[in-house]
């Protein structure tokens, strides 16, 4: 096992993400990262590179707790199941955030967003997130009015925490 740090990215292109130290190791010839959200070794994908930095900066900086985050989280939609890459929720289980990942390579485009979209029709979170680990675009959703708008940041937990007067 060795220890991989944004600036050994294996030829993936520099996040705009504070470098992370993860744990890698080569099995069956596939290289894979530690999941310490999952708790368990996977592919370590372009997608999965800038999931692992996303989520750690989510933690480090902007004090989700860990045990409120979950990768690979699996939902039901009209009978089918689908994955959302992470989700952050309150102590009460209410689903404050859904984020959806890219390669670095993958534009952000409106598919990617409407993919998220189509998850949050069933988890209703307040906040939408698409990163590519190079652009971040996160919304706000307003269900009373049934809008949204861009907000210049991704919101700290604490700030998730507060009420609001819009949902």
């Amino acid at each position: 096992m060795r220890i991989l740090s944004n600036n050994e990215s294996d030829g993936l292109p520099p996040l705009s993400l504070p470098p992370v130290s993860l744990k890698v190791r080569c099995m069956d010839g596939v290289v894979k990262v530690f999941d310490s959200l999952r708790e368990k070794f996977v592919a370590l994908t372009p997608e999965e590179f800038v999931r692992q930095h996303f989520v750690a900066w989510l933690i480090s900086v902007k004090g989700y707790p860990k045990s409120l985050i979950a990768n690979e989280f699996s939902l039901n939609m009209n009978g089918l199941s689908r994955r959302c890459d992470t989700v952050a929720f309150s102590p009460e289980g209410d689903t404050l955030l859904i984020v959806e990942y890219k390669a670095p390579s993958v534009d952000v485009t409106q598919d990617v967003f409407d993919q998220i979209v189509r998850y949050n029709t069933v988890l209703r979170a307040r906040y939408l997130v698409v990163s590519n680990g190079i652009h971040h675009y996160c919304c706000q959703i307003d269900y009373k009015k049934d809008t949204y708008h861009f907000v210049p940041e991704i919101p700290s937990y604490s700030s998730l925490r507060m009420p609001s007067s819009d949902n």
